[in-house]
């Protein structure tokens, strides 16, 4: 059962927006697949009581009240919605949870100050530094020919972890969450742009680099 884990201390940077469409992925693939929802506000699962009945099944975890305690049996892969605001000791019992972490990160000034700190302290969690957690960053919610683009996009292309994929800002997201569908489930003439921008990642996650 493999664990997958998306996080960043910074509240409002997409968590659940991958985190949803992680799983949707996942399940188109043929896996058995769970969400974990660490948040008490319970976007993911929010998210999956609005998923139609025909579609491939995920099962919801309510981890911030029990954990994984209503995992199913023989998963393939749990996806992990962590909570905002992830320090010190609750941060190191996440990442317990996880053997790969991704982490979006907004093309915000503020965003990209918060991450470095966040970063700092996530590489220096144990199963981190033992590479026993592999981590990726993913730029969320762009706007092409920006400036502040261009500078998150330096950033991450310096940071300390490996920089996967980024993701523009576009209307499929709210079209899909709203329906509780992930962009992969949108018709193809509608959503290839942001299927192309998700290859980079789903090409991780299938990959060795993406493994302890």
């Amino acid at each position: 059962m493999r664990h997958i884990m998306v996080m960043n201390a910074k509240g409002g940077c997409g968590k659940s927006t991958l985190a949803t469409n992680l799983a949707s992925w996942y399940a188109t693939e043929g896996a058995t697949v769970a969400l974990a929802d660490y948040d008490p506000q319970r976007s993911s699962m929010d998210w999956l009581e609005r998923r139609p009945a025909n579609r491939p099944e995920i099962v919801g975890l309510e981890a911030y009240k029990d954990g994984f305690k209503h995992a199913p049996r023989g998963a393939d892969v749990i996806v992990i919605d962590a909570p905002a605001r992830s320090h010190g000791k609750e941060l190191t019992n996440l990442v317990r949870h996880a053997e790969t972490i991704i982490v979006p990160v907004l093309p915000s000034t503020i965003d990209m100050q918060a991450t470095t700190e966040f970063l700092k302290e996530l590489n220096a969690v144990g199963k981190v530094e033992r590479k026993q957690a592999k981590l990726g960053a993913v730029g969320n919610r762009i706007r092409d020919n920006t400036l502040i683009w261009d500078e998150l996009d330096e950033y991450l292309t310096k940071a300390r972890i490996p920089y996967i994929a980024a993701l523009r800002e576009a209307q499929n997201y709210i079209r899909a969450y709203s329906r509780g569908l992930g962009i992969f489930e949108l018709p193809e003439y509608l959503a290839w742009p942001d299927w192309d921008e998700w290859e980079p990642l789903t090409s991780w996650l299938k990959s060795k680099r993406s493994r302890p």
